[in-house]
């Protein structure tokens, strides 16, 4: 599991220095978590929480069509928070464990994650004290993905590669949310109501321009599940790795197939 030492120093570090490539690779799916947030956005001013804001997308989608809004981002990685202030300069943002209830911030009154929530160590214990910064009636939203075999990059390549299936499981992680039912007794014992996913299907982009199998190798080996698997063999597996992503090409890019939950809950009156 990848610990907060982790993505506060070296997973945070390489995740900000792919932070372009990691918005593209999302891109599809962002437009549709964006669209929901912007649908359960209260019509008055309001205050937000964007948890585990990364490089800060999804704080800039909302800035950009309702700049009436008062963000605040938070994240483990410094190097993502920085990035993610230059990005939205009207929004604070913070270094710090959005599972600890974001002390001394809040009320809020619409809380949004794209793929954020997903790594939580006691999931409803930290979606408790979300619960408890937020105002009465406030709505969350927020995307995970589905399982492995649902999104190539952690499934069909990294079986080809190993020639074994992964495991599913509910250890935190990026599939610890893959389970439908999972998640929803984790929102209804932390007191969320009327919780409801929606399955979105979105083309996730790892390779583009003139070499896009080079370009979706390079990023497939510094981000995901398959890094560890090039690292453990370099030479080998990205020979590997580059016969399975021909496959995937399209025109200029490399699209695999993903799908992802978008989820929505809300916090009753007190």
């Amino acid at each position: 599991m990848t610990s907060i030492a982790d993505w506060q120093t070296r997973v945070g570090d390489v995740w900000a220095a792919e932070w372009r490539r990691t918005d593209r690779s999302l891109a599809d799916l962002s437009s549709h978590l964006d669209a929901a947030i912007l649908a359960a956005a209260p019509s008055a001013r309001a205050t937000v929480l964007d948890i585990g804001c990364g490089a800060g997308a999804t704080s800039a989608a909302l800035a950009a069509a309702r700049p009436d809004l008062s963000i605040t981002g938070v994240d483990l990685s410094p190097a993502l928070v920085e990035i993610a202030g230059d990005r939205v300069p009207t929004a604070a943002f913070h270094v710090g464990d959005a599972a600890g209830g974001v002390a001394g911030q809040g009320p809020f009154d619409l809380l949004v994650s794209r793929h954020g929530v997903m790594f939580f160590a006691d999931p409803v214990a930290a979606f408790a004290r979300l619960h408890a910064v937020a105002a009465p009636g406030a709505r969350l939203v927020f995307s995970c993905f589905r399982g492995r075999t649902r999104n190539a990059f952690a499934g069909a390549l990294v079986e080809e590669l190993t020639g074994t299936r992964p495991p599913l499981s509910t250890a935190p992680g990026p599939f610890a949310f893959a389970e439908e039912r999972h998640v929803a007794s984790i929102l209804a014992a932390a007191g969320w109501q009327d919780a409801a996913s929606v399955a979105t299907d979105f083309a996730y982009v790892a390779g583009e321009g003139a070499d896009p199998v080079a370009d979706a190798v390079s990023f497939l080996s510094r981000i995901g599940p398959l890094a560890s698997i090039v690292a453990a063999d370099p030479a080998a597996m990205r020979s590997r790795l580059t016969a399975a992503l021909a496959r995937y090409v399209t025109a200029t890019r490399v699209v695999l197939p993903a799908s992802a939950w978008i989820w929505r809950a809300t916090k009753g009156p007190s």
